[in-house]
């Protein structure tokens, strides 16, 4: 159960819970930090109000969850390893996560959880939408469950990083664009629970299967994925957080803001590979 301070309202019946009554900027006893962890598990992305992170807080309070995870493609900040810079303005031609996705899935070892912070918002707009996978595996039907339960897709990285970050391949974590090959349906480590875990930006092909009949399958469970009934939708205020597993998440933003700024930093946590 949480602690008496901290309060989890859930956004919806589905996904999404917001907390209250815990200050993220200071320090956090291990209890606190074991009611969060327990609150994502519970509703796979968590909501926080008036957190005024610098990048130290931000820090500090992501490794309280795990090793920080380095993008593939955008340097972390200086001397802050696990966080990266998110900002689209009047300037920008294009911005991240303008697909469904789960973050770098093209990577071995995705990462275990995101801790996206903002700190510039627009007046309206902008907001971010969240689905949740466990609810889209189960909704699948049996015969369909067990047909995906057999299956890997290959998660690719060069399309993406030089349409988006525009890497050459010489800035690059590993020297190359790294690519994995992962189970269609995800087993939960902490959990157990199944996941649907192909995804619209990393997810290239399903391997073994005739090339039409898995772009077929792909695009049937995209359009599954992006079902209402699976989501949540966040509107973001200046010192807004958002706390999500992406092992068991996807999540869309919205750029309908077009010139004013979204600006901010995300912590990225360390995972394991996909069972």
């Amino acid at each position: 159960m949480p602690s008496n301070s901290l309060r989890v309202d859930a956004v919806t019946p589905t996904i999404g819970a917001e907390i209250s009554g815990v200050d993220l900027t200071g320090p956090l006893d291990d209890g606190t930090v074991l009611d969060i962890h327990q609150a994502m598990l519970q509703h796979q992305v968590l909501f926080f109000r008036d957190q005024a992170f610098d990048l130290d807080t931000l820090s500090a309070f992501g490794l309280r969850f795990g090793a920080p995870h380095t993008h593939p493609s955008h340097p972390d900040e200086p001397g802050h390893a696990g966080v990266m810079k998110l900002h689209t303005d009047a300037s920008s031609k294009t911005y991240g996560g303008r697909k469904w996705h789960s973050d770098v899935t093209c990577d071995v070892e995705p990462p275990m959880a995101s801790i996206l912070h903002l700190h510039v918002v627009p007046e309206t707009g902008g907001d971010t939408l969240f689905g949740n996978m466990f609810a889209a595996y189960e909704a699948l039907s049996p015969t369909l469950q067990e047909m995906l339960a057999n299956l890997t897709a290959l998660h690719t990285s060069k399309a993406n990083f030089l349409g988006y970050y525009g890497s050459k391949g010489d800035d690059l974590r590993d020297d190359d664009y790294p690519e994995a090959e992962h189970p269609v349906i995800r087993t939960h480590p902490e959990t157990g629970r199944k996941a649907l875990f192909v995804n619209e930006i990393f997810t290239s092909h399903i391997i073994g299967l005739e090339p039409e009949l898995g772009r077929q399958l792909l695009e049937f469970l995209y359009r599954h994925i992006r079902e209402p009934r699976f989501q949540c939708r966040f509107r973001w205020r200046t010192n807004s957080v958002a706390f999500w597993d992406n092992r068991s998440t996807q999540h869309l933003a919205m750029w309908d803001y077009f010139p004013e700024t979204r600006s901010g930093h995300r912590f990225t946590v360390c995972g394991d590979r996909p069972l």
